[in-house]
């Protein structure tokens, strides 16, 4: 939707419910529009791996952790900002995949830890430069300046209370 019919809906909005200030929809239509261009503009990174957003979250989330490291279920759900049933799923398709491995905690027998395999890796590191210039991209029409503007606005509406 453009400036124009955004325009034009907005008056049809003053018109039917002056005592409503819609202008928050015009923001938000922005918002949701954004949204939708740069998720699809990353799934033609992600389908050339045969990847989804809920498996690169995981691959980039144990990548940039370093190599050989290791994260609980819960240390990355909670990097993931993500319940630990949703990660159990995402865990159990990325180890059939031969990307993850879990192993027992030394510490802690009833536990495990999460790294990427030597495959898992490489993808990551392979996806990572997709992602990136594909973001680069979509992002190319805002200076440098503008865009840490965007950014901290973004954050001041996504911020929970």
């Amino acid at each position: 939707m453009q400036g124009a019919e955004l325009d034009s809906i907005l008056r049809q909005w003053a018109r039917e419910r002056p005592d409503l200030d819609t202008a928050c929809m015009a923001v938000c239509g922005a918002i949701w529009r954004a949204g939708r261009r740069l998720s699809d503009g990353l799934k033609v990174n992600l389908e050339r791996y045969g990847l989804d957003f809920a498996a690169l979250d995981v691959l980039l989330t144990l990548r940039r952790q370093g190599p050989d490291r290791a994260l609980s279920p819960s240390e990355m759900a909670a990097e993931m900002m993500l319940s630990n049933s949703a990660m159990t799923a995402r865990l159990d398709r990325l180890e059939k995949q031969g990307l993850i491995e879990r192993r027992r905690d030394d510490r802690d027998r009833r536990s495990q830890r999460i790294s990427l395999t030597h495959a898992g890796f490489g993808l990551a590191d392979e996806v990572v430069v997709g992602h990136v210039a594909a973001e680069d991209a979509m992002l190319a029409r805002l200076t440098r300046v503008e865009r840490g503007q965007l950014s901290e606005l973004l954050a001041k509406v996504a911020a929970v209370e």
